[in-house]
């Protein structure tokens, strides 16, 4: 043990104090705007609200089946890898209900949230970037984010207009699973109405796996992992009227998405989701006040868990109405920031078709909050704090209401020390209602083959964290590190008693009790990068490493915790051609909830890139070749409730081409 921390240390330090000395000067590296922060700055500016800003040709090289699958690799993210159909970002040990997911700033309201094997309901194929965001601008999202929040951002209501027809498609298909993956986007404009179309297909077999399906136990089974096919169709349409005043637009999406479950069981999920959006912003609205925004998202959300019979088994729905209002002021007294207030009114319930206990009764639950976010500089020191106040009631059919009061601030600075390097310091509050299926479930999840019990009586949440940071932010070489400890009062979990029930919560020998209970906890971390001439022609290269460690505070870790991980990867760019080589080491996980029956192994993801850009026409072609777990390794994540059954796919090879114009 003493070994492996060493390692993580080592790795830490090194990427630290190895890039800091001088390098040659500034390298053309194009700034990316942050679009979720409420300053719109770029993601190198980004040390009071750590971010990643995944766009370009490494979102294309690193888009998966699912969000939680393409941001597997980022700094302090893990996934969930409930299968290829389900698999949601994980941030520094936290998970479901506090990583809020937003769609082009809007809450995705699906219910990925609730439990692992719910996808996310949007899609990464289509998306222009994925923003990761966390501090102070996550506040003016919920209260509840305080592992932060992820923002996919594609556009379906443009904010610019087009001087001609403009857009991208591309096909590729992978070999693990005979996969074929086919998206497009299309944007134009007439006039000064601004037009948006897109699109994406996905068909996939059950995947290939390295060995067996239960690590060591060749009765068990090999070669394709059961129940691990997805299919999954998804569409949007948007326009805009765009003046010099500002724009206003709506937009329409449909997805359906039906995906297995690798469990025991062999469960699938057949989810539906009908969104429509709103978003306008008008510059200048009156006096010292730079801008208005406002927006709307009306969102229709089911899916159906299936035995193997097709027959469901259990119905989740959720309608959620939601809106936002945000006023930018000019700058007061050096101030600059934004304040205003969001409302949400979800119908949500998850009951059963079939006459068994209700898994979550219908819950009607509102909530109202105020936010404000203010950033200064003074001298070589920048502020930025931020405040949220919310409101939160949850009104379930059983009359069991429960009402919350939340107050969530953070306040951060930066202090420029010298040229192109700072150093920060973080600290957050922030309190979360518990979710209704934290207090109101009583029935069977046949996808987790669990029978859940909340409690009515559960109190908030009340997380503290503290984050110190430095960076070095110009140059080819750049680097930046983060440690963080994160108290939370009555963090609420789900236990495994051990208990076998049956559908109606008798005795049994069909589902494992899951009790949730509340306990204080304390997570803690640290991470580093280091990368040289990140998006430059020629050799670019990254090294990372990150540890994050949840305990209860009464003793024992916290369930599904991400391993410490150490990786490094060389890239190539000249003309056409562009190419890199990746590799992730894993250490092996010890340390589990007391009710977690199994460690898991360390492993290694060996991954590689090549592709050539050619001109056809007016269009750039690219070719392209992935290749993924090249050393197909038996990969099984810490962080995922099938571990034990589920390992990730083998060795897969991707080819494809993409199309701009």
């Amino acid at each position: 043990m003493i070994t492996k921390r060493s390692l993580i240390a080592t790795a830490v330090l090194s990427a630290v104090s190895s890039f800091s000395v001088a390098d040659s000067g500034d390298a053309a590296i194009p700034k990316v705007l942050v679009t979720a922060n409420p300053f719109r700055t770029a993601e190198s500016d980004q040390i009071l609200t750590p971010a990643k800003v995944l766009s370009g040709d490494e979102l294309r090289d690193k888009v998966g089946s699912s969000l939680g699958e393409t941001l597997s690799q980022e700094l302090g993210v893990s996934t969930s890898a409930f299968g290829a159909g389900a698999s949601r970002p994980i941030i520094r040990g936290l998970e479901g209900a506090r990583v809020k997911m937003l769609e082009n700033g809007m809450t995705v309201s699906d219910v990925s949230g609730l439990s692992n094997d719910h996808a996310v309901g949007s899609e990464g194929a289509v998306a222009q970037q994925i923003e990761i965001l966390r501090g102070p601008a996550a506040l003016l999202y919920g209260s509840g984010a305080i592992g932060g929040l992820v923002n996919v951002v594609n556009e379906r209501i443009p904010t610019a207009l087009e001087k001609k027809l403009t857009g991208q498609i591309e096909a590729r298909y992978s070999t693990v699973d005979s996969g074929k993956n086919m998206s497009g986007t299309l944007d134009g404009a007439v006039g000064q109405f601004a037009l948006h179309a897109d699109g994406n297909l996905r068909n996939a077999d059950d995947y290939k796996i390295p060995d067996t399906r239960v690590l060591n136990d060749p009765a068990s089974g090999s070669g394709r992992l059961q129940h691990s096919g997805t299919r999954e169709r998804n569409a949007g349409l948007g326009g805009s009227y765009i003046a010099d005043w500002g724009f206003v637009g709506a937009s329409a999406s449909h997805l359906t998405n039906v995906y297995g479950i690798p469990s025991d069981e062999g469960s699938k999920i057949d989810q539906k989701q009908t969104r429509y959006d709103i978003d306008s912003l008008v510059r200048k609205p009156f006096d010292g006040f730079d801008s208005f925004k406002f927006k709307a998202g009306f969102t229709d959300y089911q899916h159906a868990e299936l035995d193997e019979a097709n027959s469901p088994v259990v119905i989740f729905k959720n309608r959620s109405l939601e809106t936002r209002a945000e006023l930018a002021h000019s700058p007061i007294a050096g101030l600059r920031g934004t304040f205003g207030v969001q409302t949400e009114n979800t119908h949500f319930s998850a009951l059963s078709p079939e006459g068994a206990a209700d898994t979550v009764p219908v819950t009607h639950s509102r909530s109202a909050a105020g936010f404000l976010v203010e950033e200064t500089s003074v001298g070589a020191f920048q502020f930025s704090g931020g405040l949220r106040l919310e409101s939160v009631k949850r009104s379930p059919v059983t009359g069991l209401d429960r009402s919350f009061n939340l107050k969530s601030g953070s306040l951060g600075a930066l202090w420029a020390f010298t040229p192109g390097y700072g150093a920060g310091a973080t600290f957050s509050y922030a309190e979360r209602a518990p979710a209704t299926e934290e207090l109101y479930s009583g029935g069977p999840h046949d996808a987790t083959v669990t029978f859940d019990v909340g409690n009515p009586d559960f109190k908030k949440e009340a997380s503290r964290n503290v984050e110190l940071s430095v960076q070095k932010t110009a140059g080819l070489v750049r680097w930046k590190a983060n440690v963080f400890r994160n108290k939370v009062r009555d963090f609420i979990y789900g236990h495994v008693t051990g208990n076998l029930l049956d559908e109606e919560g008798n005795p049994g020998d069909e589902l494992r009790e899951r009790i949730f209970q509340q306990a204080d906890a304390t997570i803690h971390g640290a991470e580093a990068e280091a990368t040289y001439n990140a998006t430059g022609s020629g050799w670019s290269g990254r090294v990372f490493a990150d540890t994050s460690k949840g305990k209860l505070d009464v003793g024992g870790s916290l369930p599904l915790q991400p391993a410490n991980r150490i990786g490094a990867s060389v890239g190539y760019r000249e003309g056409a051609w562009r190419g890199g080589l990746s590799l992730v080491h894993a250490e092996g996980q010890q340390r589990v909830a007391s009710f977690e029956t199994t460690t898991t192994p360390g492993y290694k993801q060996l991954n590689a890139n090549i592709s050539y850009t050619q001109k056809i026409g007016t269009q750039d072609v690219t070719w392209f070749l992935l290749a993924k777990n090249l050393l197909n390794d038996d990969i099984r994540l810490s962080t995922s409730i099938l571990k034990d059954i589920a390992p990730l796919p083998g060795r897969n090879f991707v080819v494809g081409v993409r199309s701009h114009f």
